[in-house]
């Protein structure tokens, strides 16, 4: 049901929770505030979970959702400060804001779809359980070098937000647009080739993507987001290829390795200077003959 949990409910001693097969919902507030539940299974034949369903169940060691869930609610498993790893199922294809905000000790999420990963709609960058376990495993293996699936056009907002070990991606040509944090926090990453018929890259798409030495922006690119490259502090080289100056911001590349040096086209320099979004970078704008 979509009301607070009983009282009664949130002061007994219940530990553990098995869900019957029968449950197709996980209502709002389900066990809300059910602070010493430790562990719940949820079967296959729940489909969503409701909002602050979880919340608050500050023992809750661990969760698996099972495949047949396709949604959970915002805040579903915020303040879970006990919760070490999340098993995502390849059914889920939204999670709501601040699903799981404040999930501090989470150290791992697995993973058996990279695809289905890839896919999903995260509201914001805390309903994205990675934010705070930093490591990806799938099937077991910790992911750290990424081949995204070749039917992707775009690399969702928030996916791979703090993926720390990460080191290389690869996106397929089809891609066309990388959403906001879609890489933040990557700090491992040192090897990315974005393809050449993206249009866009996001707010904090790179952000503090520390590994970084160097990055080609293709010659489509028409919009580069708030923060994107910013406080990559190894980044020395930047390629922009596009012939008409990217709409941006002065915090593009902002806080990057002292001496960097953005690379545009030779006859477009003087445009690329006089463009509001980049002439903070004006004395660091070189030609370059693509």
């Amino acid at each position: 049901d979509d009301t607070y949990t009983p009282s009664w409910l949130r002061s007994n001693k219940m530990t553990k929770v098995t869900i019957g097969n029968n449950i197709t919902r996980i209502g709002n507030y389900a066990f809300h505030r059910c602070y010493s539940l430790t562990s719940v299974t949820i079967p296959n034949s729940v489909t969503s979970i409701g909002e602050y369903a979880f919340q608050n169940c500050r023992d809750l060691t661990s969760v698996t959702i099972p495949n047949s869930v396709n949604t959970i609610g915002e805040y579903a498993f915020e303040y879970c400060e006990s919760m070490t790893s999340v098993t995502m199922g390849s059914g889920v294809t939204s999670i709501d804001q601040y699903a799981f905000s404040n999930c501090t000790g989470l150290t791992r999420v697995n993973i058996s779809d990279l695809s289905a990963w890839c896919n999903i709609d995260f509201g914001n960058l805390t309903s994205n359980p990675l934010n705070y376990a930093k490591y990806l495993y799938l099937d077991g293996v910790l992911v750290e070098d990424i081949i995204i699936p070749a039917d992707m056009t775009e690399v969702k907002p928030y996916v791979f937000a703090n993926c720390e070990k990460l080191k290389s991606v690869t996106m397929p040509d089809g891609v066309t647009s990388i959403g906001r944090y879609a890489f933040r926090g990557c700090s491992g990453l040192t090897n990315i080739t974005i393809p050449d018929e993206v249009t866009s890259i996001g707010e904090y798409a790179f952000y503090v993507c520390t590994g970084l030495t160097s990055i080609t922006i293709p010659d489509k690119v028409t919009s580069i987001g708030t923060y994107a490259f910013s406080n990559c502090t190894s980044l020395k080289e930047v390629y922009c290829k596009p012939i008409a100056p990217p709409v941006g911001a002065p915090s593009m590349f902002s806080i990057n390795a002292s001496g960097r040096q953005i690379y545009v086209p030779t006859d477009s320099v003087e445009a690329y200077q006089g463009a509001s979004e980049w002439s903070t970078y004006a004395k660091k704008i070189v030609g370059y003959n693509f």
